[in-house]
C-alpha cells in the first residue's frame, strides 16, 4: 500500500495532497528513511509523521485496504510516541 493512501485511509492526516507536501519536506519517514508518497507500507513498518507542531510515530499492525472510519482507525495501528514541537505555526496538513 501506497504511503499516502495509507496515512489517510488510517486518518493520520487529512489529504493525500498534504501527504505529498511532508514527503517533499522529508517530514514522513518509514522505518527512519525519508519516503515519497508512492512508497511501499508493510506490516510493522515504523512511520513518524513530523506535523509543524507535533511529531507523531506508529506501527502499523495491519494494513488498510480502504478509508477507514476515524473510530476503526486505531486498530489498524500501535502510536508509539506522540512530541508535542511547541511550534508556533498552526499550519494543518
Amino acid at each position: 500500500m501506497r504511503v499516502d493512501l495509507a496515512l489517510k485511509y488510517l486518518c493520520l492526516v487529512k489529504s493525500r495532497s498534504s501527504v505529498k507536501h511532508l514527503c517533499d519536506d522529508d517530514f514522513v519517514l518509514v522505518n527512519d528513511h525519508p519516503v515519497k508518497p508512492a512508497a511501499t507500507l508493510r506490516t510493522g513498518d515504523r512511520i513518524t509523521i513530523r506535523f509543524p507542531h507535533r511529531t507523531l510515530t506508529v506501527e502499523l499492525v495491519v494494513v488498510p485496504e480502504k478509508q477507514l472510519s476515524k473510530s476503526a482507525a486505531p486498530a489498524y495501528y500501535e502510536k508509539i510516541a506522540e512530541v508535542d514541537t511547541g511550534d508556533e505555526d498552526t499550519t494543518e496538513y
